[in-house]
Protein backbone atom coordinates (compact mmCIF):
# COMPACT_ATOMS: atom_id res chain seq x y z
CA UNK A 1 0.00 0.00 0.00
CA UNK A 2 1.43 3.18 -1.01
CA UNK A 3 1.91 5.87 1.58
CA UNK A 4 0.10 9.05 0.76
CA UNK A 5 2.21 11.73 -0.55
CA UNK A 6 2.07 14.85 1.56
CA UNK A 7 2.40 17.96 -0.42
CA UNK A 8 3.92 20.71 1.64
CA UNK A 9 2.62 24.20 0.94
CA UNK A 10 5.19 26.41 -0.70
CA UNK A 11 6.96 28.83 1.62
CA UNK A 12 5.71 32.30 1.55
CA UNK A 13 8.24 34.57 -0.02
CA UNK A 14 8.44 37.86 1.81
CA UNK A 15 8.68 40.56 -0.75
CA UNK A 16 10.24 43.84 0.33
CA UNK A 17 8.92 46.79 -1.64
CA UNK A 18 11.57 48.16 -3.90
CA UNK A 19 12.94 51.42 -2.51
CA UNK A 20 12.64 54.36 -4.82
CA UNK A 21 16.08 55.36 -5.98
CA UNK A 22 17.60 58.46 -4.50
CA UNK A 23 17.96 61.36 -6.88
CA UNK A 24 21.44 61.70 -8.35
CA UNK A 25 23.71 64.15 -6.65
CA UNK A 26 23.77 66.44 -9.68
CA UNK A 27 19.97 66.62 -9.58
CA UNK A 28 20.10 67.67 -5.93
CA UNK A 29 22.99 70.08 -6.29
CA UNK A 30 21.22 72.71 -8.38
CA UNK A 31 18.26 73.32 -6.02
CA UNK A 32 20.63 73.29 -3.05
CA UNK A 33 22.84 75.93 -4.65
CA UNK A 34 19.77 78.00 -5.54
CA UNK A 35 18.61 77.93 -1.92
CA UNK A 36 22.12 78.78 -0.71
CA UNK A 37 21.99 81.80 -3.03
CA UNK A 38 18.62 82.94 -1.65
CA UNK A 39 19.51 82.32 1.99
CA UNK A 40 22.82 84.17 1.66
CA UNK A 41 21.01 87.16 0.18
CA UNK A 42 18.50 87.09 3.05
CA UNK A 43 21.27 86.78 5.63
CA UNK A 44 23.09 89.84 4.36
CA UNK A 45 19.84 91.81 4.29
CA UNK A 46 19.31 90.99 8.00
CA UNK A 47 22.84 92.14 8.70
CA UNK A 48 22.43 95.43 6.83
CA UNK A 49 19.02 96.00 8.43
CA UNK A 50 20.60 95.79 11.88
CA UNK A 51 23.45 98.12 10.92
CA UNK A 52 21.15 100.71 9.33
CA UNK A 53 18.55 100.70 12.08
CA UNK A 54 21.16 100.71 14.85
CA UNK A 55 22.92 103.69 13.26
CA UNK A 56 19.60 105.52 13.09
CA UNK A 57 18.49 104.63 16.64
CA UNK A 58 21.81 104.71 18.48
CA UNK A 59 24.08 106.87 16.30
CA UNK A 60 27.71 106.56 15.14
CA UNK A 61 27.35 104.18 12.22
CA UNK A 62 30.99 103.02 12.36
CA UNK A 63 30.61 101.77 15.92
CA UNK A 64 27.29 100.09 15.26
CA UNK A 65 28.54 98.43 12.07
CA UNK A 66 31.62 97.17 13.92
CA UNK A 67 29.50 95.73 16.73
CA UNK A 68 27.06 93.98 14.38
CA UNK A 69 29.70 92.58 12.03
CA UNK A 70 32.13 91.38 14.68
CA UNK A 71 29.45 89.78 16.85
CA UNK A 72 27.78 88.17 13.84
CA UNK A 73 31.01 86.69 12.43
CA UNK A 74 31.89 85.30 15.86
CA UNK A 75 28.41 83.82 16.17
CA UNK A 76 28.70 82.22 12.72
CA UNK A 77 31.70 80.28 13.97
CA UNK A 78 29.72 79.13 16.98
CA UNK A 79 26.83 78.12 14.73
CA UNK A 80 29.13 76.04 12.52
CA UNK A 81 30.36 74.13 15.56
CA UNK A 82 26.85 73.59 16.89
CA UNK A 83 25.73 72.28 13.49
CA UNK A 84 27.95 69.23 13.97
CA UNK A 85 25.39 67.89 16.45
CA UNK A 86 22.66 68.05 13.80
CA UNK A 87 24.50 66.30 10.98
CA UNK A 88 22.86 62.95 11.76
CA UNK A 89 19.49 64.63 11.10
CA UNK A 90 20.68 67.23 8.64
CA UNK A 91 17.42 67.62 6.72
CA UNK A 92 15.13 68.39 9.65
CA UNK A 93 17.92 70.39 11.28
CA UNK A 94 18.34 72.61 8.24
CA UNK A 95 14.60 73.11 7.95
CA UNK A 96 14.32 74.23 11.59
CA UNK A 97 17.40 76.47 11.28
CA UNK A 98 15.92 78.28 8.28
CA UNK A 99 12.54 78.67 9.96
CA UNK A 100 14.24 80.12 13.02
CA UNK A 101 16.38 82.43 10.91
CA UNK A 102 13.34 83.66 8.99
CA UNK A 103 11.47 84.42 12.22
CA UNK A 104 14.39 86.04 14.08
CA UNK A 105 15.75 87.96 11.10
CA UNK A 106 12.37 89.02 9.81
CA UNK A 107 11.22 90.38 13.17
CA UNK A 108 14.58 91.86 14.20
CA UNK A 109 13.92 95.37 12.88
CA UNK A 110 10.51 95.63 14.57
CA UNK A 111 11.79 94.38 17.91
CA UNK A 112 14.82 96.67 17.81
CA UNK A 113 12.63 99.67 17.01
CA UNK A 114 10.15 98.70 19.74
CA UNK A 115 12.95 98.43 22.30
CA UNK A 116 14.14 101.92 21.41
CA UNK A 117 10.65 103.44 21.38
CA UNK A 118 9.28 101.98 24.61
CA UNK A 119 12.35 100.97 26.63
CA UNK A 120 14.69 103.76 25.57
CA UNK A 121 17.63 101.40 25.05
CA UNK A 122 18.38 99.05 22.17
CA UNK A 123 22.10 98.21 22.39
CA UNK A 124 21.56 94.92 24.21
CA UNK A 125 18.78 93.96 21.82
CA UNK A 126 21.12 94.72 18.91
CA UNK A 127 23.81 92.41 20.29
CA UNK A 128 21.28 89.66 21.04
CA UNK A 129 19.91 89.68 17.50
CA UNK A 130 23.41 89.79 16.01
CA UNK A 131 24.31 86.70 18.04
CA UNK A 132 21.14 84.79 17.18
CA UNK A 133 21.23 85.57 13.46
CA UNK A 134 24.95 84.81 13.27
CA UNK A 135 24.54 81.39 14.96
CA UNK A 136 21.73 80.43 12.58
CA UNK A 137 23.60 81.61 9.48
CA UNK A 138 26.72 79.75 10.60
CA UNK A 139 24.79 76.47 10.85
CA UNK A 140 23.52 76.61 7.26
CA UNK A 141 26.57 75.60 5.20
CA UNK A 142 27.66 72.57 7.32
CA UNK A 143 24.14 71.14 7.19
CA UNK A 144 23.79 71.75 3.47
CA UNK A 145 27.21 70.23 2.88
CA UNK A 146 26.09 67.12 4.71
CA UNK A 147 22.87 66.92 2.71
CA UNK A 148 24.41 67.41 -0.71
CA UNK A 149 27.16 64.85 -0.07
CA UNK A 150 24.68 62.25 1.17
CA UNK A 151 22.69 62.45 -2.06
CA UNK A 152 23.58 59.32 -4.04
CA UNK A 153 26.03 58.04 -1.40
CA UNK A 154 26.65 54.24 -1.54
CA UNK A 155 25.34 53.62 1.95
CA UNK A 156 21.93 54.71 0.78
CA UNK A 157 21.64 52.88 -2.54
CA UNK A 158 23.85 49.85 -2.01
CA UNK A 159 26.06 50.63 -4.93
CA UNK A 160 29.78 50.93 -4.82
CA UNK A 161 31.06 54.45 -4.95
CA UNK A 162 32.82 55.26 -8.19
CA UNK A 163 36.44 56.13 -8.00
CA UNK A 164 36.90 59.77 -7.13
CA UNK A 165 33.36 60.35 -5.80
CA UNK A 166 34.65 60.57 -2.26
CA UNK A 167 37.08 63.25 -3.36
CA UNK A 168 34.39 65.58 -4.68
CA UNK A 169 34.00 67.34 -1.32
CA UNK A 170 36.31 70.16 -2.37
CA UNK A 171 34.22 70.86 -5.46
CA UNK A 172 31.03 70.80 -3.42
CA UNK A 173 32.45 73.27 -0.92
CA UNK A 174 33.56 75.54 -3.75
CA UNK A 175 30.08 75.49 -5.29
CA UNK A 176 28.38 76.18 -1.97
CA UNK A 177 30.60 79.10 -1.10
CA UNK A 178 30.37 80.52 -4.63
CA UNK A 179 26.57 80.51 -4.39
CA UNK A 180 26.81 81.97 -0.87
CA UNK A 181 29.05 84.86 -1.93
CA UNK A 182 27.05 85.68 -5.06
CA UNK A 183 23.85 85.63 -3.00
CA UNK A 184 25.44 87.99 -0.49
CA UNK A 185 26.29 90.36 -3.35
CA UNK A 186 22.70 90.38 -4.56
CA UNK A 187 21.35 90.89 -1.04
CA UNK A 188 23.79 93.70 -0.41
CA UNK A 189 22.67 95.51 -3.57
CA UNK A 190 18.97 94.77 -3.12
CA UNK A 191 18.87 96.28 0.36
CA UNK A 192 19.69 99.94 -0.48
CA UNK A 193 18.30 100.00 -4.03
CA UNK A 194 15.12 97.91 -3.73
CA UNK A 195 14.04 97.04 -0.21
CA UNK A 196 14.64 100.38 1.51
CA UNK A 197 13.10 102.63 -1.19
CA UNK A 198 10.11 100.38 -1.89
CA UNK A 199 9.33 98.69 1.42
CA UNK A 200 11.21 100.49 4.17
CA UNK A 201 13.23 98.92 6.95
CA UNK A 202 10.48 97.14 8.86
CA UNK A 203 8.47 95.71 5.96
CA UNK A 204 11.67 94.91 4.07
CA UNK A 205 12.92 92.71 6.91
CA UNK A 206 9.55 90.92 7.21
CA UNK A 207 9.36 90.19 3.48
CA UNK A 208 12.94 88.95 3.52
CA UNK A 209 12.04 86.57 6.35
CA UNK A 210 9.12 85.18 4.37
CA UNK A 211 11.35 84.54 1.34
CA UNK A 212 13.88 82.85 3.63
CA UNK A 213 11.23 80.56 5.15
CA UNK A 214 9.78 79.54 1.78
CA UNK A 215 13.22 78.79 0.30
CA UNK A 216 14.54 76.79 3.26
CA UNK A 217 11.33 74.91 3.98
CA UNK A 218 10.66 74.18 0.31
CA UNK A 219 14.11 72.66 -0.20
CA UNK A 220 13.81 70.25 2.71
CA UNK A 221 10.16 69.28 2.22
CA UNK A 222 10.59 68.66 -1.51
CA UNK A 223 14.16 67.70 -2.40
CA UNK A 224 15.05 65.93 0.86
CA UNK A 225 11.62 64.62 1.80
CA UNK A 226 12.91 61.01 1.82
CA UNK A 227 15.19 61.92 4.72
CA UNK A 228 12.22 62.95 6.85
CA UNK A 229 10.01 60.77 8.99
CA UNK A 230 6.29 61.47 8.99
CA UNK A 231 6.63 63.20 12.35
CA UNK A 232 9.54 65.35 11.16
CA UNK A 233 7.64 66.32 8.04
CA UNK A 234 4.60 67.35 10.05
CA UNK A 235 6.80 69.32 12.44
CA UNK A 236 8.50 71.26 9.64
CA UNK A 237 5.20 72.03 7.93
CA UNK A 238 3.70 73.30 11.20
CA UNK A 239 6.76 75.38 12.07
CA UNK A 240 7.03 77.00 8.64
CA UNK A 241 3.32 77.77 8.45
CA UNK A 242 3.51 79.34 11.91
CA UNK A 243 6.52 81.46 10.95
CA UNK A 244 4.86 82.65 7.75
CA UNK A 245 1.68 83.45 9.68
CA UNK A 246 3.63 85.54 12.20
CA UNK A 247 5.48 87.40 9.45
CA UNK A 248 2.30 88.01 7.46
CA UNK A 249 0.47 89.30 10.52
CA UNK A 250 3.35 91.61 11.38
CA UNK A 251 3.40 92.91 7.79
CA UNK A 252 -0.30 93.74 7.96
CA UNK A 253 0.13 95.54 11.30
CA UNK A 254 3.45 97.25 10.51
CA UNK A 255 1.92 100.64 9.70
CA UNK A 256 -0.05 100.74 12.96
CA UNK A 257 3.05 99.61 14.84
CA UNK A 258 5.20 102.29 13.24
CA UNK A 259 2.70 105.01 14.09
CA UNK A 260 2.46 103.86 17.72
CA UNK A 261 6.26 103.65 18.04
CA UNK A 262 6.65 107.07 16.43
CA UNK A 263 4.22 108.56 18.97
CA UNK A 264 6.21 106.90 21.75
CA UNK A 265 9.41 108.53 20.45
CA UNK A 266 8.17 111.95 19.32
CA UNK A 267 5.04 112.39 21.39
CA UNK A 268 1.45 112.87 20.31
CA UNK A 269 2.13 115.97 18.21
CA UNK A 270 3.51 114.17 15.13
CA UNK A 271 2.12 115.95 12.08
CA UNK A 272 4.37 114.92 9.19
CA UNK A 273 6.49 111.80 8.87
CA UNK A 274 8.21 110.99 5.57
CA UNK A 275 11.04 108.73 4.51
CA UNK A 276 13.26 110.44 1.98
CA UNK A 277 15.92 108.58 0.04
CA UNK A 278 18.40 109.38 2.80
CA UNK A 279 16.62 109.62 6.15
CA UNK A 280 13.40 109.83 8.11
CA UNK A 281 12.02 113.36 8.47
CA UNK A 282 9.43 114.07 11.17
CA UNK A 283 7.70 117.37 11.92
CA UNK A 284 5.80 117.77 15.18
CA UNK A 285 3.63 120.65 16.34
CA UNK A 286 2.91 123.57 14.08
CA UNK A 287 -0.81 123.94 14.76
CA UNK A 288 -0.85 125.31 18.30
CA UNK A 289 2.82 126.26 18.51
CA UNK A 290 6.09 126.40 16.55
CA UNK A 291 7.11 123.15 14.80
CA UNK A 292 9.99 120.86 15.69
CA UNK A 293 11.97 119.13 12.94
CA UNK A 294 13.58 115.72 13.51
CA UNK A 295 16.06 114.12 11.11
CA UNK A 296 16.62 110.40 11.72
CA UNK A 297 15.32 110.73 15.24
CA UNK A 298 17.52 113.70 16.15
CA UNK A 299 15.90 117.02 16.94
CA UNK A 300 17.40 119.38 14.36
CA UNK A 301 15.15 122.44 14.76
CA UNK A 302 13.27 123.32 17.95
CA UNK A 303 10.75 125.93 16.93
CA UNK A 304 10.67 127.62 20.33
CA UNK A 305 14.30 128.71 20.35
CA UNK A 306 15.90 127.86 17.02
CA UNK A 307 16.48 131.60 16.56
CA UNK A 308 19.15 131.48 19.30
CA UNK A 309 21.10 128.89 17.36
CA UNK A 310 20.71 130.43 13.91
CA UNK A 311 21.33 134.02 14.98
CA UNK A 312 24.54 132.98 16.74
CA UNK A 313 25.65 130.92 13.74
CA UNK A 314 24.98 133.47 11.00
CA UNK A 315 25.26 137.07 12.20
CA UNK A 316 28.85 137.16 13.55
CA UNK A 317 29.99 135.91 10.12
CA UNK A 318 28.15 138.77 8.38
CA UNK A 319 30.36 141.42 10.00
CA UNK A 320 32.13 142.48 6.80
CA UNK A 321 31.56 141.97 3.09
CA UNK A 322 28.69 139.57 2.46
CA UNK A 323 27.57 139.92 -1.14
CA UNK A 324 27.95 136.21 -1.93
CA UNK A 325 27.18 133.65 0.76
CA UNK A 326 27.42 129.85 0.84
CA UNK A 327 25.57 127.65 3.36
CA UNK A 328 26.65 124.02 3.70
CA UNK A 329 23.67 122.06 4.99
CA UNK A 330 20.81 124.17 6.25
CA UNK A 331 18.08 122.45 4.25
CA UNK A 332 15.51 123.61 6.80
CA UNK A 333 15.96 127.20 5.53
CA UNK A 334 16.48 128.82 8.96
CA UNK A 335 20.09 129.89 8.34
CA UNK A 336 19.06 131.17 4.90
CA UNK A 337 16.34 133.23 6.57
CA UNK A 338 18.93 135.01 8.73
CA UNK A 339 21.27 135.65 5.78
CA UNK A 340 18.49 137.11 3.67
CA UNK A 341 17.71 139.69 6.35
CA UNK A 342 20.68 141.64 4.94
CA UNK A 343 19.55 143.55 1.84
CA UNK A 344 23.11 143.72 0.53
CA UNK A 345 23.23 139.96 -0.07
CA UNK A 346 23.53 139.42 -3.81
CA UNK A 347 23.46 135.61 -3.97
CA UNK A 348 22.97 132.76 -1.51
CA UNK A 349 23.92 129.19 -2.41
CA UNK A 350 22.60 126.37 -0.19
CA UNK A 351 24.28 122.98 -0.64
CA UNK A 352 21.94 120.39 0.91
CA UNK A 353 22.31 116.67 0.28
CA UNK A 354 18.69 115.65 0.91
CA UNK A 355 16.13 117.14 -1.51
CA UNK A 356 13.33 115.87 0.73
CA UNK A 357 14.27 118.25 3.55
CA UNK A 358 14.26 121.27 1.24
CA UNK A 359 10.99 120.16 -0.31
CA UNK A 360 9.37 119.92 3.12
CA UNK A 361 10.82 123.29 4.17
CA UNK A 362 9.26 124.82 1.06
CA UNK A 363 5.83 123.21 1.26
CA UNK A 364 5.02 122.57 4.91
CA UNK A 365 3.09 125.64 6.11
CA UNK A 366 4.58 125.68 9.61
CA UNK A 367 8.18 125.23 8.46
CA UNK A 368 7.78 127.67 5.58
CA UNK A 369 6.43 130.26 8.02
CA UNK A 370 9.30 129.64 10.42
CA UNK A 371 11.94 130.07 7.71
CA UNK A 372 10.11 133.12 6.29
CA UNK A 373 9.71 131.46 2.89
CA UNK A 374 13.47 131.67 2.41
CA UNK A 375 13.59 129.28 -0.53
CA UNK A 376 11.19 131.45 -2.52
CA UNK A 377 13.70 134.31 -2.58
CA UNK A 378 15.18 134.86 -6.05
CA UNK A 379 18.67 135.27 -4.61
CA UNK A 380 18.68 131.67 -3.33
CA UNK A 381 20.16 128.82 -5.35
CA UNK A 382 19.78 125.29 -3.92
CA UNK A 383 22.27 122.60 -4.91
CA UNK A 384 21.48 118.98 -3.99
CA UNK A 385 24.90 117.39 -3.72
CA UNK A 386 27.45 116.05 -1.30
CA UNK A 387 29.14 119.21 -0.04
CA UNK A 388 32.63 117.69 -0.09
CA UNK A 389 32.47 116.65 -3.74
CA UNK A 390 30.67 119.82 -4.77
CA UNK A 391 33.37 121.97 -3.20
CA UNK A 392 36.07 119.99 -4.98
CA UNK A 393 34.46 121.00 -8.25
CA UNK A 394 33.87 124.56 -7.09
CA UNK A 395 37.58 125.10 -6.48
CA UNK A 396 38.12 124.67 -10.23
CA UNK A 397 35.51 127.32 -11.06
CA UNK A 398 37.09 130.72 -10.59
CA UNK A 399 33.71 132.44 -10.31
CA UNK A 400 32.77 130.30 -7.29
CA UNK A 401 34.12 132.57 -4.55
CA UNK A 402 32.24 133.57 -1.44
CA UNK A 403 32.51 136.32 1.13
CA UNK A 404 30.87 134.16 3.82
CA UNK A 405 30.65 130.37 4.22
CA UNK A 406 28.37 128.96 6.92
CA UNK A 407 28.55 125.31 8.01
CA UNK A 408 25.11 124.41 9.37
CA UNK A 409 25.67 120.69 9.88
CA UNK A 410 24.94 118.05 12.52
CA UNK A 411 27.62 117.43 15.11
CA UNK A 412 30.77 115.67 13.84
CA UNK A 413 30.03 112.72 16.13
CA UNK A 414 27.55 111.52 13.51
CA UNK A 415 29.71 109.49 11.15
CA UNK A 416 28.29 110.76 7.81
CA UNK A 417 29.16 114.31 8.94
CA UNK A 418 32.71 113.54 10.00
CA UNK A 419 34.32 114.19 6.60
CA UNK A 420 32.69 117.65 6.58
CA UNK A 421 34.64 118.43 9.77
CA UNK A 422 37.96 117.24 8.39
CA UNK A 423 41.11 119.20 7.57
CA UNK A 424 40.67 118.33 3.91
CA UNK A 425 37.15 119.77 3.82
CA UNK A 426 38.24 122.97 5.52
CA UNK A 427 41.05 123.23 2.98
CA UNK A 428 38.44 123.17 0.21
CA UNK A 429 36.46 125.89 1.99
CA UNK A 430 39.59 128.05 2.19
CA UNK A 431 39.95 127.86 -1.58
CA UNK A 432 36.44 129.22 -2.26
CA UNK A 433 36.65 132.03 0.31
CA UNK A 434 37.64 135.51 -0.78
CA UNK A 435 40.84 136.84 0.89
CA UNK A 436 38.75 138.71 3.47
CA UNK A 437 36.10 136.00 3.75
CA UNK A 438 34.74 134.52 6.98
CA UNK A 439 33.79 130.95 7.83
CA UNK A 440 31.25 130.10 10.61
CA UNK A 441 31.12 126.52 11.89
CA UNK A 442 28.68 124.80 14.22
CA UNK A 443 30.97 122.56 16.29
CA UNK A 444 28.75 120.93 18.91
CA UNK A 445 28.38 121.60 22.61
CA UNK A 446 31.29 123.32 24.36
CA UNK A 447 30.18 122.25 27.85
CA UNK A 448 29.05 118.67 27.19
CA UNK A 449 31.43 117.60 24.42
CA UNK A 450 34.52 119.77 24.87
CA UNK A 451 36.95 117.41 23.18
CA UNK A 452 34.85 117.30 20.02
CA UNK A 453 34.50 121.08 20.02
CA UNK A 454 38.22 121.77 20.45
CA UNK A 455 39.07 119.10 17.87
CA UNK A 456 37.07 121.15 15.35
CA UNK A 457 39.06 124.20 16.43
CA UNK A 458 42.38 122.36 16.00
CA UNK A 459 41.28 121.07 12.60
CA UNK A 460 40.41 124.56 11.37
CA UNK A 461 43.80 125.82 12.53
CA UNK A 462 45.57 122.95 10.77
CA UNK A 463 43.77 123.95 7.55
CA UNK A 464 45.19 127.47 7.76
CA UNK A 465 42.43 129.33 9.61
CA UNK A 466 42.61 131.56 12.66
CA UNK A 467 39.62 130.97 14.90
CA UNK A 468 37.45 132.73 17.47
CA UNK A 469 35.46 130.36 19.73
CA UNK A 470 32.07 131.37 21.13
CA UNK A 471 28.87 129.69 22.26
CA UNK A 472 25.17 130.32 22.70
CA UNK A 473 23.23 129.17 25.73
CA UNK A 474 19.60 128.92 26.73
CA UNK A 475 18.70 126.05 24.42
CA UNK A 476 15.48 124.11 24.86
CA UNK A 477 15.85 120.88 26.91
CA UNK A 478 16.26 117.96 24.56
CA UNK A 479 17.39 120.06 21.57
CA UNK A 480 20.07 118.02 19.86
CA UNK A 481 21.37 119.29 16.57
CA UNK A 482 23.78 116.36 16.61
CA UNK A 483 23.87 112.86 18.04
CA UNK A 484 22.93 113.94 21.56
CA UNK A 485 19.80 112.15 22.70
CA UNK A 486 17.21 113.02 25.29
CA UNK A 487 17.44 110.80 28.37
CA UNK A 488 14.23 108.84 27.87
CA UNK A 489 15.22 106.06 30.26
CA UNK A 490 14.94 108.35 33.27
CA UNK A 491 11.80 110.05 32.05
CA UNK A 492 13.52 113.39 31.53
CA UNK A 493 14.30 115.41 28.43
CA UNK A 494 17.83 116.36 29.32
CA UNK A 495 19.99 117.51 26.42
CA UNK A 496 23.17 119.58 25.99
CA UNK A 497 22.85 123.06 27.42
CA UNK A 498 24.63 125.11 24.75
CA UNK A 499 25.66 125.35 21.13
CA UNK A 500 29.31 125.86 20.28
CA UNK A 501 30.50 127.84 17.25
CA UNK A 502 33.80 128.86 15.69
CA UNK A 503 34.32 131.96 13.53
CA UNK A 504 37.34 131.43 11.28
CA UNK A 505 39.29 133.52 8.76
CA UNK A 506 42.28 132.63 6.57
CA UNK A 507 45.61 133.56 8.12
CA UNK A 508 47.01 133.75 11.62
CA UNK A 509 45.11 136.69 13.12
CA UNK A 510 41.82 135.73 14.86
CA UNK A 511 38.74 137.56 13.57
CA UNK A 512 36.90 140.19 15.54
CA UNK A 513 33.71 138.89 17.10
CA UNK A 514 30.95 141.42 16.54
CA UNK A 515 27.92 142.38 14.50
CA UNK A 516 27.74 144.25 11.22
CA UNK A 517 26.78 147.95 11.42
CA UNK A 518 23.70 147.21 9.33
CA UNK A 519 22.77 144.07 11.25
CA UNK A 520 19.01 143.65 11.71
CA UNK A 521 17.44 143.71 15.12
CA UNK A 522 18.17 140.40 16.86
CA UNK A 523 16.33 138.73 19.71
CA UNK A 524 19.27 136.91 21.29
CA UNK A 525 22.50 138.67 20.25
CA UNK A 526 24.24 141.93 21.07
CA UNK A 527 27.83 143.13 21.40
CA UNK A 528 27.84 142.34 25.11
CA UNK A 529 26.26 138.94 24.46
CA UNK A 530 28.98 137.96 22.02
CA UNK A 531 31.78 139.02 24.35
CA UNK A 532 30.29 136.91 27.14
CA UNK A 533 29.85 134.02 24.69
CA UNK A 534 33.51 134.18 23.72
CA UNK A 535 34.69 134.24 27.34
CA UNK A 536 32.41 131.32 28.20
CA UNK A 537 33.82 129.21 25.39
CA UNK A 538 37.46 130.08 26.13
CA UNK A 539 37.10 128.82 29.69
CA UNK A 540 36.79 125.30 28.33
CA UNK A 541 40.03 125.38 26.34
CA UNK A 542 42.57 122.84 27.59
CA UNK A 543 46.26 123.34 28.02
CA UNK A 544 47.17 121.08 25.08
CA UNK A 545 45.06 121.22 21.90
CA UNK A 546 43.87 117.87 20.53
CA UNK A 547 45.20 116.67 17.18
CA UNK A 548 43.26 117.68 14.04
CA UNK A 549 40.85 115.34 12.33
CA UNK A 550 41.55 114.13 8.78
CA UNK A 551 39.81 111.82 6.34
CA UNK A 552 42.19 108.96 7.08
CA UNK A 553 42.28 109.63 10.80
CA UNK A 554 38.90 110.94 12.04
CA UNK A 555 39.10 111.91 15.70
CA UNK A 556 35.49 112.61 16.59
CA UNK A 557 33.72 110.26 18.95
CA UNK A 558 30.03 109.37 18.85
Amino acid sequence: MMEPTVTMPPERVRRTPARRPEPPRETVRFPVLAVVFVCAACGLVYELELVALASYLIGDSVTQASVVLSVMVFAMGVGSLLAKRLRCRAAVGFGLVEAGLALVGGCSAMVLYAAFAWLGESRYVLVAFSLAIGVLIGAEIPLLMSLIQRAGRPGRTGRKAPLGEEDDAAGTVADLFAADYVGALVGGLAFPFLLLPWLGQLTGALVTGAVNAVAGGGLVLWVFRRDLTARSRALLVAVNVSVLAVLATATVLVDDFEQAARRAVYGERVRVAVHTELQEVVVTGGREGPPDLFLDGRLRVAGRDEYRYHEALVHPAMNGAYADVLIVGGGDGMAAREVLRYPGVRSLTVVELDPGVVRLARTDPALATLNAQAFRDRRVRVVHADAFHWLRGATDRVQERYDVVISDLPDPGITPSTKLYSEEFYGLVAQVLTPSGRFAVHAGSVADRPRTYWTVDATLRAAGFATRPYSASGRTPGFSAGPDRADRTSGTDRGPGDWGFLLAVPGSRPPALGLAPDAPRLRSLGEGTLEAAARRAERGRGSAPPPPSTLVHPRYGG
